[in-house]
């Protein structure tokens, strides 16, 4: 597997990015632009990963079609569009977002709306409109999974792959947003082990973070935390992970503000690779 994340820190141009990028030894990063980015500079941060040996390995979306207000639904839909050709003009595997909601709480949030048959029938009408309106040849269109949302499941992940019926609907995976309750939190790897066999073949790029549940309470809380923070064993999870993936899966840690913080969770999944015996 590849290991890295996003690219944090001060920078305002591509040379300044590549010096982050050479000091945080990720092997794969989210792309540091989008499809509004002039094309020569989009070009030298394609050039600039490939001297630091990483892989931009998604371009997010991260943008609600189905939001109430239809003039910004409509935004998003075209902007789905546009992140979609830009990942596949410069061979960026995963293109993700999430399906989307029609709450007026949130771009993400949850709600009832978001598991009626409506919704969705709504999210194969849109993934496939994306798809055949772009019509790409390399890049996967991709969904992330959400605790309150559709896909919440590796097996509702399935099933929304089968019923989008596109060769270039892919498979984003984040465990940790479908553990989701207390028996996923303390079977975790059984579940984690559950999602990579059931899903392994769609597979485009892997978010990956810690969980921990407050059990001080009777009412569940489940947060997800920075790697090494909660309480995933890493090793196990990652000898899973190396088990289902290729050697070139990008593995991506993910919200983080700074450079150290990405820096002190990226030694810990590498050395919790190694005490696991994968090669880097």
């Amino acid at each position: 597997m590849l290991l890295g994340g996003t690219v944090a820190g001060p920078y305002q141009s591509p040379e300044e990015w590549e010096k982050l990028l050479a000091a945080s030894h990720f092997k794969a990063v989210t792309a540091p632009f989008d499809c509004r980015t002039p094309r020569e500079t989009i070009k030298a941060y394609c050039e600039a990963a490939k001297r630091q040996g990483a892989v931009i390995a998604e371009a997010g979306v991260w943008k609600n079609l189905f939001d109430p207000d239809p003039a910004k639904a409509a935004a998003a839909l075209e902007y789905a569009k546009g992140q979609l050709a830009l990942a596949d003009e410069w061979g960026i595997p995963c293109c993700v977002n999430i399906a989307g909601t029609r709450s007026s709480v949130g771009w993400d949030a949850a709600d009832k709306s978001n598991f009626t048959k409506e919704t969705y029938e709504e999210i194969i009408r849109s993934v496939r409109d994306i798809i055949d309106s772009v019509q790409p040849k390399r890049a996967f269109y991709c969904l992330e999974p959400m605790p309150w949302m559709v896909p919440d499941s590796p097996e509702a992940y399935l099933q929304l792959i089968r019923d989008v019926d596109r060769a270039q609907f892919g498979a984003h995976m984040d465990f940790v947003n479908m553990i989701n309750c207390p028996r996923r939190y303390l079977y975790a790897e059984g579940f984690v082990e559950e999602c990579f066999r059931t899903l392994a073949p769609y597979i485009k790029s892997t978010h990956i973070k810690d969980s921990r549940m407050n059990l001080t309470r009777l009412t569940t809380m489940l947060e997800e935390c920075d790697p090494g923070e909660g309480d995933l064993n890493f090793q196990n999870i990652l000898t899973i992970m190396d088990r289902y993936l290729p050697a070139d899966a990008p593995v991506l840690l993910e919200h983080m503000q700074t450079f150290s913080e990405y820096e002190k969770a990226y030694i810990h999944l590498a050395d919790q690779a190694r005490l696991a015996g994968i090669a880097d």
